[in-house]
């Protein structure tokens, strides 16, 4: 049973299509991770368009998954990126959003084998 994601809206949106969740939890679990890491590099390295663009890339993801908590967060990253604000007060909110990611992933690849 799920417990870090939903795939509630996924199915909704594919009228229950399994390849078409397939699509999209692969795309989960093979881009986003990388799509962190140049948010990561963003706030690290104070680039705030870079941590903007990723955060504004998964975005959408996060909410189709259902992972509400991290949708929120990642919300207050592009919050913190339109201020420019200062790296201390944002890597809580990023590790945050880094770990639901991570046990949604490994989730994901225990239910679906992938």
């Amino acid at each position: 049973m799920a417990i870090n994601y939903n795939l509630a809206k996924v199915y909704a949106l594919s009228d229950n299509d399994p390849e078409f969740v397939m699509q999209i939890i692969t795309l989960f679990v093979t881009e986003v991770p990388e799509d962190m890491k140049q948010i990561e590099l963003g706030i690290k390295e104070k680039d705030h368009k870079l941590a903007y663009a990723y955060a504004h890339k998964i975005k959408p993801t996060l909410d189709l998954l259902g992972m509400s908590v991290a949708f929120e967060e990642i919300l207050q990253v592009e919050a913190w990126t339109k201020r420019e604000g200062k790296r201390k007060e944002i890597n809580d909110t990023f590790a945050s959003i880094q770990s639901q990611v991570e046990k949604a992933i490994k989730e994901i690849k225990k239910d679906f084998e992938v």
